[in-house]
């Protein structure tokens, strides 16, 4: 990503002798200062400098008002400062300019000294942005992803579309088990992309019933509904030039899949109870753990929302598959724990290590993590041993060694360790490992009941 040098300034206002009064005025501000009468020539320069601060005015002489024209400036760079300024000024309109991303707003008459000193703390602002975006960004070069751990093949390809898509705005939908960490996926599309100094919102649609779900995304008015006291922003709004990660996309109701499918199709929403129409401008990164063409055969999820947030899919593999990465976890993860729960640096035994990296791991990377912050708290030594770990990963390990009598109870016995493993992975909490293992709670209940697993 390039960053505008030196900082640079660009004054949009109608009136000439008050885009000649900034410039003079904020001449030791910036040594690259430029001006424009109105909203088409303001674009025209933008688009050749990229400046790092515009100064604008509410209202100018043209078809485009000042917050319209900052929409789009911040459209093309979110990292651009903007100090909003106004001879009709209202707590509203000063609202409005700050929720689509102003830095600060200025009423006329206006002092000179008060622009020289936010015109400072933008210069402030806007350098650690770019500083922070230059870092990420020189991070995604290096061949690093964010902080996730990951060494095998498996999860270098799935970092290999991540580079190739996190530069643009598609939208994309990331396909996982439960555990495998396809937030961490989102996280780093977001940081590598042009919005990085925007705002990551993230929302687990599933946690949410439906009466919620529709003031949660949109937001509401005061007076709306009983108990909406003050007017609330929804995660829409929240995300604006940003990224919004919409978790279990495929636990929503067939109403409020009808309501994103629109907010996707027309990129404008409304709250509830308003009627003021909002121009979304969000990146959207969607994920889901079941199986999208399943739900869409038996008509629970729509097959026009599925093309809409499917752009770009992104396939995490479960932990079973990148195996190569689970002593580097390991590693991480005790050391992470050792530090946070004041024990000295532990080790595993080579026996120990065995039997994680052969380990079924139906809670995928959420569950190795669970497993070896436990070992760090209850091991005596500075090394965990095999007699140490958990007792449903040594009873999978022992019948592995055993050859069953038939493919049946072979079967049976590897069925009955991975349910006893997700259970806890899930802390015996069963629509969780239900989920997990992509089976229905009455499913489940009648397997432990088989297995005698209560």
């Amino acid at each position: 990503m390039e960053i505008a040098e030196p900082f640079s300034i660009l004054i949009v206002d109608d009136e000439p002798n008050i885009r000649s009064g900034f410039a003079k005025g904020l001449a030791n501000e910036s040594s690259v200062i430029d001006t424009a009468g109105n909203a088409e020539e303001a674009l025209q320069k933008f688009e050749k400098r990229q400046h790092s601060l515009v100064i604008v005015d509410v209202r100018l002489n043209c078809s485009m008002t000042g917050i319209e024209l900052m929409q789009k400036l911040l459209r093309l760079r979110p990292l651009t400062a903007v100090i909003v300024i106004t001879a009709h000024g209202t707590i509203e309109t000063a609202v409005e300019a700050m929720r689509f991303g102003a830095f600060d707003f200025i009423l006329k008459p206006v002092e000179l000294n008060l622009v020289r000193q936010q015109v400072r703390k933008a210069r402030e602002h806007y350098e650690v942005r770019a500083e922070n975006a230059l870092l990420k960004h020189r991070l995604a070069d290096s061949g690093e992803i964010s902080n996730i751990i990951a060494g095998g093949a498996a999860m270098q390809e799935v970092f290999r579309q991540v580079r190739q898509v996190a530069a643009t705005d598609a939208t994309v939908m990331i396909h996982g088990e439960s555990g495998t960490g396809k937030e961490l996926i989102a996280r780093a599309l977001h940081d590598l992309s042009h919005r990085s100094s925007g705002p990551f919102i993230a929302v687990n649609l599933g946690a949410l019933p439906e009466t919620l779900l529709e003031s949660e995304l949109f937001g509401h008015e005061k007076g709306a509904f009983s108990g909406a006291i003050r007017q609330k922003p929804g995660c829409f709004e929240q995300a604006m030039h940003g990224t919004l990660f919409l978790d279990e996309v495929t636990e929503m109701s067939a109403k409020s899949q009808v309501d994103l499918l629109r907010v996707l199709e027309i990129n404008e929403f409304t709250r509830v109870g308003g009627e003021t129409r909002l121009v979304s401008d969000a990146r959207i990164i969607s994920a889901t753990n079941r199986s999208t063409h399943e739900l869409i055969e038996e008509g629970a999820f729509r097959e026009d929302l599925f093309y809409r947030l499917n752009v770009i899919p992104i396939e995490v593999p479960p932990l079973r598959q990148r195996r190569d990465d689970i002593p580097l976890l390991v590693e991480h993860f005790i050391e992470l724990f050792c530090a946070r729960h004041r024990r000295p640096l532990k080790r595993l035994s080579p026996e120990a290590m065995e039997i994680l990296t052969s380990a079924p791991w139906p809670g995928n990377v959420r569950q190795l993590r669970n497993v070896v912050e436990r070992m760090v708290i209850t091991g005596a030594g500075d090394i965990i041993h095999e007699n140490e770990l958990p007792m449903e990963l040594r009873k999978v390990s022992r019948q592995s060694l055993t050859v069953p009598n038939s493919l049946a109870e072979a079967m049976d016995e590897c069925e009955k360790a991975t349910i006893a493993a997700a259970l806890e992975a899930c802390n015996l909490h069963r629509e969780n490992t239900a989920k997990a293992l992509g089976i229905s709670v009455r499913t489940l209940h009648y397997k432990m009941s088989r297995h005698g697993l209560h």
